[in-house]
């Protein structure tokens, strides 16, 4: 079967570039999918992850004013599916255009369309202006038509499926990253988050209750890895709060994994989410995680008091509270972290495969 994938980028260190190097390797290297990637404006910049050497890649060069650059888009996709002829086309785009796919390109075979975040990533919610509110309801409007388009709608958890009104909606969750046969030891006094610099990921939340922690444990440390943005003014704000020489900022890294196994607590601050993958492989290290019950993935991921702790969406002083728990609790932690770890056998790349698998066979057994 020849599968295409058509993305942004993933030259990337994203959770979207990620899951895709997993599940595209998986099935080129398992399945036998003749797969191929097409990129946009990457030319041939290095990729962060290791994807399988059967995948194939193909790039689109569209520059200019935005309709010059839309309608040389347009014109390369049609050109590239007109000489590829795939089985299936996978729209991996969390854009507006990602939407229109099937209208830029005529829908030539079955398509599906994977949602890699919250409908808040594009429909924020708080008071808006006149133009916001018309903004926003030509997106919204946009993302209703578009997303009827394909075969498939796949979200990535049940919360997921509350933002959309499609009958063609599926969940597939993201596959885990890696099952290590070793884990924490939970002993490093050592909390971790691991995400982008941005509003979405709420570091701004955690640093204001790291301050509550850190009076009370100065020897623990908070450190976070992700794509440093200096106009989220976090390096202020730890100042601000006298906790900047508890709390350490670090670029993306390539050995994640092992600051996942250095870590004692995992903590996700996000004001909402698309999946949260940084939780289940945080968890498969044996690290009980703590995370605001944001829309949407924790509530799937995370079952509360049990194998890690839900917050209320934006009580900071509750989230304090859950590290203390776990900072306190050696026993509690090394019984969350166990159950953490089982708990996300769910999420294994070769279960996760399967079910693509099935998904795309059934749509091209459907229209043979």
């Amino acid at each position: 079967m020849k599968l295409l994938y058509i993305v942004n980028r993933i030259d990337g260190p994203g959770g979207l570039e990620r899951v895709l190097s997993i599940k595209a390797s998986m099935l080129a290297d398992h399945y036998n999918y003749d797969v191929h990637v097409v990129t946009l404006n990457q030319n041939n910049n290095d990729l962060f992850y290791k994807f399988s050497p059967k995948i194939k890649y193909h790039d689109i060069t569209a520059k200019g004013n935005p309709l010059i650059h839309a309608y040389k888009y347009a014109i390369g996709l049609r050109r590239l599916i007109k000489t590829l002829k795939p089985d299936v086309i996978a729209v991996c785009d969390d854009g507006l255009k990602g939407f229109l796919v099937p209208k830029i390109i005529g829908k030539p075979c079955p398509m599906i369309y994977e949602r890699h975040v919250s409908r808040n990533a594009v429909i924020k919610g708080g008071r808006k202006s006149i133009a916001k509110k018309i903004s926003d309801d030509i997106k919204s409007g946009l993302m209703n038509f578009g997303g009827r388009s394909y075969d498939h709608f796949v979200v990535l958890t049940n919360g997921n499926l509350k933002e959309w009104k499609f009958k063609n909606l599926k969940v597939i969750p993201n596959p885990l990253s890696f099952y290590p046969n070793e884990q924490s030891s939970l002993q490093n006094k050592r909390v971790l988050a691991v995400g982008k610099q941005s509003f979405q990921k709420g570091y701004d939340r955690l640093l204001k209750s790291w301050e509550i922690v850190a009076k009370s444990h100065p020897d623990w440390t908070l450190d976070v890895y992700g794509t440093i943005d200096k106009n989220q003014q976090l390096d202020q704000l730890a100042d601000q709060l006298g906790i900047s020489e508890k709390v350490n900022f670090y670029k993306p890294v390539r050995n994640i994994a092992e600051k996942y196994q250095e870590a004692s607590i995992y903590t996700m601050s996000s004001r909402y989410e698309g999946f949260g993958m940084v939780l289940t492989e945080a968890m498969a290290y044996g690290v009980p995680c703590i995370s605001y019950d944001c829309p949407y993935g924790p509530s799937d991921i995370i079952s509360d008091k049990e194998n890690g702790l839900l917050i209320e969406n934006g009580d900071t002083e509750a989230f304090a509270d859950g590290i203390l728990t776990l900072i306190n609790n050696e026993e509690e932690r090394k019984t969350m972290g166990a159950k953490a770890r089982e708990a996300v056998k769910d999420y294994l790349p070769e279960k996760i495969s399967e079910e693509w698998d099935k998904l795309f066979r059934s749509l091209t057994n459907t229209r043979s």
